[in-house]
């Protein structure tokens, strides 16, 4: 049997401001199996976000372990943090965060930059990964020439183009509308039919029923963890949705 991708144990988070500590995240254990497709979910302050997080690497737990794709995080150095981001995991934010003069090409080539590959060997993977989310024929477009569908699509190719072990998407749908946000929701279900491991970050619960497991955070602890053998069907949903004259164009 495989490992999981992602194990914590005891997992707390906690931060001194003043004479004032704050439990952020109060011993959080969960497993991620591979191929999972999960959705994190919580009010604000709840912890979900302190989670996240320290999935990402982005910051140390206090206490508790980290294991992921069989590496255990927790206690490592800030460049071996960095060298696990960029070869692990791909991030997908609310904000796209793409760099606006430059090409939606060069944008997905970016994280290749610290692996010693050729210019050629980049700009061929960049272009691969375009092409796996229908944006092959936007490789030369600035973001400011795509629509907000199209630069999530980019920011998703850009969060492949290392092979990630799994991705953490920050509200990906936060700033489109409902056909876009589904036409979004569609292209992570089929890369995890294609056996990527997600976790995606929602506050609504629309969108969470789009994955096959749902955890929810309440005062820095894991309250529910629960499945659904049959998540909604993006595609499905996109063929019962209007196509008005401006998403079409």
């Amino acid at each position: 049997m495989a490992s999981p991708i992602i194990d914590t144990e005891g997992l707390t988070k906690d931060y001194h401001l003043g004479p004032h500590t704050v439990h952020a995240l109060r011993g959080v254990s969960v497993t991620f199996e591979r191929g999972e497709f999960v959705a994190v979910m919580g009010p604000s302050g709840s912890g979900k976000s302190t989670f996240m997080n320290l999935l990402g690497c982005l910051d140390t737990p206090t206490g508790g372990s980290y294991v992921l794709d069989g590496e255990r995080v927790a206690g490592l150095s800030p460049d071996a943090l960095a060298r696990i981001r960029n070869a692990k995991i791909g991030f997908v934010f609310q904000q796209f965060n793409l760099l606006p003069r430059t090409s939606a090409l060069e944008n997905v080539e970016l994280p290749l930059l610290y692996a010693g590959l050729t210019a050629r060997e980049r700009r061929s993977r960049a272009r691969t990964r375009l092409e796996s989310v229908g944006l092959a024929d936007r490789a030369s477009h600035h973001p400011s020439q795509l629509s907000g569908g199209q630069q999530q699509r980019v920011a998703i190719a850009r969060a492949l183009v290392n092979d990630p072990a799994v991705i953490l998407a920050d509200e990906p749908t936060g700033n489109l509308d409902t056909r876009t946000s589904v036409e979004v929701l569609a292209l992570l279900q089929r890369l995890n039919r294609d056996g990527l491991t997600i976790v995606l970050v929602t506050h609504e619960l629309d969108i969470a029923a789009y994955a096959s497991r749902s955890l929810t955070f309440r005062d820095g602890r894991l309250k529910n963890d629960d499945r659904t053998a049959k998540p909604r069907d993006a595609a499905a949903t996109l063929a019962e949705l209007p196509v008005e004259e401006d998403e079409a164009a």
